[in-house]
C-alpha cells in the first residue's frame, strides 16, 4: 500500500474509532423520584416539569436520563441504598454530608392552603401555634418550621401525600396545610377528589418560602460524575425557561 492512500485509510480507522466510541460513552443514568405534580410523575407530560429540565441538562451532554418513581421516603431510600440509582429530586436544599447537591434547577413557593371559611392571618411561625398543621411524611419544609414541629412547639399531623393533607383542610380536619403553590393548582384542576372541593380551598396570603429545587446525588465516584455532568449540562440550557414554559402550557386554560 502506497504512503499516502495508508496515511489516508490509517484517518478514516482513526475517524470510525473516535464515532463509535462517541456512541459508547452516551450512558444512562438513573434517578427515582415521586409523584409531585407539576414537577414530577410518571403519568405526566414529559413526566413533569422537574423531569423535562433534567432530561434536557443531560440531553444537551449527550447522555440519557431515566426516572423511577416511588412513595417519597421509598424514591429516598432507594436512591441511597441501591446501586442502580445515582441520585433523587426535586430536593430542597439541606445540609448533609451523605449526599452531593447539584446547582439549582428550577424553584417554587412554599406555602400553606387553608380554608375559605377560616383564613388564617399570621406575620411569624409563633402565630401558628394555636393551629394543626398538615406535613407530608419525609418532605423538608423550612428548617425553622421544622425544627418548631420536632421541639413541639407546632402542632402538626403527616400524611403520606399532598393530596391528603388538601383533603382535610377541605373538611376542617386540618387549619392548614404545607404544600407547594403549583402543586395545589394542580391537584384543584386535575385531582378528581380534590376538584369536588376547590372551592373550599385557598392558598394563605403569606408565602412560607421560595425554594430552589436540586438532585440530590449520592456521594462516591458516580454521583461525583453525574453531578458534574448535571451541573454542566444546566449551563448549556434555559432550566427556568423550561420550567416557565410548562406550567404555561400546562395551566394556559385555567
Amino acid at each position: 500500500m502506497k504512503p499516502k492512500i495508508r496515511r489516508l485509510w490509517h484517518s478514516c480507522i482513526f475517524t470510525a474509532a473516535a464515532a463509535v466510541s462517541g456512541c459508547v460513552m452516551a450512558d444512562t443514568v438513573r434517578l427515582t423520584s415521586l409523584y409531585w405534580p407539576p414537577y414530577t410523575g410518571e403519568e405526566l407530560v414529559q413526566q413533569g416539569a422537574s423531569v423535562a429540565v433534567a432530561k434536557a441538562a443531560f440531553d444537551a451532554m449527550g447522555h440519557q436520563l431515566e426516572v423511577d418513581f416511588f412513595p417519597w421516603n421509598r424514591a429516598v431510600s432507594l436512591a441511597k441504598s441501591s446501586d442502580y440509582y445515582v441520585g433523587y429530586f426535586p430536593a430542597y436544599y439541606f445540609k448533609t454530608n451523605k449526599l452531593l447537591l447539584s446547582e439549582p434547577m428550577g424553584s417554587g413557593m412554599l406555602g400553606l392552603v387553608e380554608n375559605v371559611d377560616k383564613s388564617i392571618r399570621w406575620r411569624a411561625l409563633t402565630d401558628l401555634v394555636p393551629y394543626t398543621i398538615g406535613v407530608v411524611s419525609g418532605y423538608r419544609n423550612t428548617r425553622e418550621f421544622d425544627e418548631m414541629i420536632h421541639s413541639g412547639q407546632l402542632e402538626a399531623q403527616e400524611s403520606m401525600t399532598d393530596t391528603q393533607n388538601v383533603l382535610k383542610v377541605a373538611s376542617s380536619e386540618l387549619d392548614l396545610a404545607v404544600i407547594d403553590e403549583n402543586v395545589l393548582r394542580y391537584l384543584r384542576m386535575h385531582d378528581p377528589e380534590v376538584s369536588q372541593v376547590k372551592e373550599k380551598l385557598q392558598l394563605n396570603k403569606k408565602p412560607l418560602v421560595y425554594k430552589d429545587l436540586y438532585i440530590a446525588f449520592t456521594r462516591g465516584p458516580e454521583g461525583e460524575r453525574w453531578l458534574e455532568v448535571f451541573n454542566q449540562g444546566l449551563g448549556k440550557i434555559d432550566a427556568d425557561q423550561i420550567m416557565r414554559d410548562y406550567m404555561d402550557q400546562h395551566f394556559k386554560s385555567h
